[in-house]
């Protein structure tokens, strides 16, 4: 029998539904990536059988949380990816970036190192170029700003001591952390970073200002330069 136009065959609304039900009743937990992709990918294309794109797309990039962070171009790239879908996926990111940044922000960061942690792996972890923040914090060691100072290649990301120590100042910050990503997957400091990073510091603490530690997200972990004696 003919599918009337506008509407979807009965296997994939059924399919739909069954997925919908289980993910209402088990959560994400209870479904495998592909299968959550496809609930993201429903609303990005309503009239089709969207499992072979969440297939494809997880071929490609390797897993759902490496999907929703890929860059736009590398997405549109994929057959059968347009506008839509990318919309979708990047909803889905800025979503949990702003959750995670939720529970860091404008709380006392000692008390709340593993959700810094979090944070920082969900905004910075599956980047394919590095980029450089700063975590600024007031005298109680509370976050007051997260701000993004340059982005870079691969491998190189640009950061000037003064310009890092003059915006600590403007924000009346008494401290701050350094945070910045490798694409490698390997939080293994270069001897650029360990440099820059003993710039920083020293700029920094001829005005009075701390650096409480320098973070490396890579893919699974990260690195600490104050838990590694790097400072």
């Amino acid at each position: 029998m003919p599918v009337q136009a506008g509407r979807l065959p009965s296997y994939i609304a059924d399919h739909r539904k069954r997925l919908r039900a289980r993910f209402m009743e088990g959560g994400a937990a209870a479904m495998p990536d592909y299968e959550l992709l496809e609930l993201v990918l429903f609303r990005a294309i309503p009239r089709q059988d969207v499992k072979p794109l969440a297939r494809r797309l997880l071929d490609t990039f390797g897993d759902f949380n490496r999907v929703i962070t890929a860059p736009v171009a590398r997405l549109m790239a994929l057959h059968g990816v347009g506008e839509a879908v990318v919309q979708e996926l990047k909803i889905v990111e800025a979503a949990a970036q702003r959750m995670a940044r939720a529970r860091v922000m404008q709380r006392p960061i000692l008390s709340s190192w593993d959700a810094l942690l979090d944070y920082c792996h969900t905004a910075m972890a599956h980047r394919e170029t590095e980029q450089f923040r700063i975590l600024f914090l007031d005298r109680k060691n509370v976050l007051i700003a997260d701000e993004e100072q340059a982005r870079g290649t691969v491998d190189h990301v640009p950061v000037y001591p003064r310009e890092v120590v003059k915006r600590a100042l403007e924000l009346n910050a008494s401290a701050f952390i350094l945070v910045h990503n490798h694409p490698s997957g390997d939080p293994t400091p270069s001897e650029a970073d360990i440099a820059m990073t003993h710039q920083i510091q020293t700029a920094a603490e001829a005005l009075g200002i701390t650096l409480h530690d320098h973070l490396i997200i890579g893919k699974e972990r990260e690195l600490s330069f104050r838990a590694y004696r790097y400072l």
